[in-house]
């Protein structure tokens, strides 16, 4: 098994070196500039089609549809392919920097399905088709009055630790009810971070949006848990002088409405577009060797393709420590939000507070 994941890191690092290929040939055939902030960036934001490399005149891409609404022009769909990777217009429409303008100036909705959209809904069938299988063995009795068989055996030991050390600890009595939304954040994040790490694929976790939206649901969830004495702590903080307060008051809501929410969306973005680009940029040390001197690139090829490797690994460890830390502090505070007074705690007064 460690072999074989071994040969698959290097196919997909092998994969990941073509899509450097780009700044080597163009259309004419000639070398051009090396630009490895470009590069990088074109791999980290989102795209209207799958790249995977070029080779000379040869693109090796998905094109994904493209579908814009203009006042004056209504709805059109087609191909991205029409666009001839920025190349063409077609339809009034163009591609420039990723983004879809018209030739005329005139205002475009752009609600295409682009690669993190599509990558997302392809995470998400995988999903559903996995759990669905596993929860149809568990009515069979397979798992129950037996043991468990092919997926139940890695996912039942991650879901009971999702219970047994991330709910119950933070929820107590309420960590059934709880349950489902935490593990659905749990294997979501994961699931769309491990598809991240395959050759040409698009970075969902480290796209801002994507982050975003997960943080504003865990805030409504949030504040759909919280109780009248969390908020009378709010507005009104016990034991504290009356000029505090006024300090204290906005500060709290600050922090319940921007700071816990912006915590969640920003530490899962930061840290996975962090670990792409440091992938990124071990390969392109290649490429910038390569541009000084041709010896200097076949002699450094080595030590990028250990220290790539090295990355991948350490970004499947970073895959599964993400999903857990959002999930840990979601359920931090949605216990926090519904914590009762200092006398009775609901079964979950030793919360962790982070």
């Amino acid at each position: 098994m460690g072999k074989k994941c071994f040969k698959s890191l290097l196919v997909a690092v092998f994969c990941l070196f073509l899509g450097f290929s780009a700044w080597a040939g163009g259309e004419s055939g000639k070398t051009e500039k090396l630009d490895p902030a470009g590069i990088i960036m074109d791999h980290i934001k989102d795209a209207h089609e799958f790249h995977f490399f070029d080779v000379g005149n040869f693109h090796a891409v998905v094109p994904l549809p493209i579908i814009v609404y203009s006042p004056g022009k209504g709805f059109s769909v087609f191909s991205s392919s029409r666009f001839e990777h920025g190349h063409a217009a077609y339809e009034g429409y163009e591609l420039k920097e990723g983004k879809i303008v018209s030739t005329d100036g005139s205002k475009v909705y752009d609600i295409s399905l682009t690669r993190n959209v599509v990558q997302m809904i392809l995470a998400l069938t995988v999903l559903v088709l996995l759990f669905t299988g596993i929860a149809k063995k568990y009515k069979q009795g397979i798992g129950v009055t037996t043991a468990p068989k092919g997926w139940q055996n890695a996912l039942e030991p991650v879901i009971t630790f999702i219970r047994d050390e991330v709910a119950k600890p933070n929820l107590g009595a309420k960590a059934n009810k709880y349950l489902p939304y935490l593990l659905t954040l749990f294997f979501f994040i994961l699931i769309n971070a491990l598809f991240a790490l395959l050759p040409g694929s698009a970075n969902v976790t480290g796209n801002i949006a994507f982050t975003f939206v997960l943080g504003i649901i865990s805030l409504v969830v949030i504040l759909f848990s919280s109780n009248a004495h969390f908020w009378g702590h709010i507005f009104w903080p016990p034991g504290v002088p009356f000029l505090v307060k006024l300090i204290l008051i906005p500060i709290e809501l600050a922090g319940i409405l921007i700071i816990k929410p912006g915590a969640l969306i920003i530490r899962l973005f930061a840290n996975m577009v962090a670990g792409h680009i440091i992938i990124l940029s071990f390969i392109s040390l290649i490429f910038i060797f390569a541009e000084m001197n041709t010896v200097a690139g076949v002699g450094f090829s080595p030590i990028s393709v250990l220290f790539t490797a090295f990355m991948f690994l350490i970004e499947l460890l970073v895959a599964f420590i993400q999903a857990f830390i959002f999930t840990i502090l979601t359920a931090v505070f949605i216990g926090q939000a519904f914590e009762g007074s200092h006398d009775d705690v609901d079964g979950h007064a030793d919360a962790i507070i982070i």
